[in-house]
């Protein structure tokens, strides 16, 4: 296990969390999922061959964005998705990079993109945002330090999940 000071939140863990918090316990310790499944690729495949004028995939301390770019004067953050099917997920964990952005003195707004479905959501930051933010932040934290994983639990998800032999072989 990670030295527990080395333990933080991220935009991955965040997106895990809204599916299944089992996730977020495997990713933090670097269990990946199978990099076969086809789930895997085709957002592989969707991140690397969508929106190329726009610059991609920019690190920023523990904050990996997919899109950066300034539009009329303001900074925006895109996050890419093959689907809109994990709407709330996705929409946390660009309010997550949104609400890191801010305490680091950054002001953006962000969007979500689902190139297959031509649709895009604009997320901004406001308040009930920022208090959920903290508030999964610290769960996500106590998820990180336990000893062992959550119990497995089926949840709509588990269908296409990576993980679906580690929890249920």
């Amino acid at each position: 296990m990670k030295n527990p000071l080395e333990l933080h939140v991220t935009g991955t863990l965040v997106w895990y969390y809204y599916i299944c918090p089992r996730e977020v316990w495997l990713m933090a310790r670097n269990l990946v999922p199978d990099q076969e499944d086809t789930n895997i690729d085709l957002g592989r495949f969707i991140q690397e061959t969508t929106y190329q004028r726009d610059k991609k995939e920019v690190s920023l301390g523990n904050i990996k964005l997919d899109i950066l770019r300034r539009e009329n004067g303001q900074l925006v953050v895109g996050e890419v998705k093959k689907t809109s099917k994990f709407i709330k997920s996705a929409s946390m964990q660009l309010a997550f990079y949104l609400y890191e952005l801010k305490q680091s003195g950054i002001e953006a707004i962000g969007e979500l993109m689902f190139p297959k479905e031509k649709k895009k959501v604009s997320i901004e930051l406001d308040e009930a945002l920022i208090l959920e933010i903290e508030k999964v932040k610290k769960e996500i934290l106590k998820i990180l330090y336990q000893e062992n994983p959550p119990k497995a639990k089926k949840v709509g998800y588990c269908r296409n999940c990576a993980y679906i032999e580690f929890c249920w072989s």
